[in-house]
């Protein structure tokens, strides 16, 4: 089991319910519909994802350097992606002008596809030599 990727998958897990809870009970009442809607997103796919770093965490026919790409794609991807949705929600709260996380979102989300298209491959890879 990789260690690294366990913890991130566990910390990830851990902040999505504390962040999920926040929002239910914090912000429902300071936040509009849409903004809710864009931060429970946010949180969802931090949620899922947490559990993909945690079966990725187990992987043994997949070599360490192949692993570590889909690691850093998708830690960035999530990072962008929840990341910048978590910022753009609470907008109406802080009043900076954040409209540069419009440009990262979509980017966060490419990213993540292609840890997901990647660990496929490499996944596939092995399956064939078996």
């Amino acid at each position: 089991m990789n260690k690294t990727i366990f913890l991130t998958g566990i910390v990830l897990g851990g902040t999505a319910v504390m962040i999920g809870a926040f929002g239910a009970h914090s912000l429902k009442d300071l936040l509009n519909d849409q903004s809710l809607d864009t931060f429970k997103t946010a949180n969802t796919y931090q949620m899922y994802h947490a559990f993909f770093f945690l079966c990725l965490s187990m992987v043994k026919k997949i070599d360490a350097r192949s692993l570590t790409k889909v690691y850093w794609l998708m830690i960035t991807g999530l990072v962008f992606f929840s990341g910048s949705l978590y910022f753009l929600a609470i907008k109406e709260l802080h009043g900076l002008d954040i409209s540069i996380f419009g440009i990262i979102t979509p980017i966060g989300g490419v990213l993540m596809i292609t840890a997901w298209l990647l660990l496929g491959v490499y996944g596939y890879s092995q399956l064939k030599k078996n």
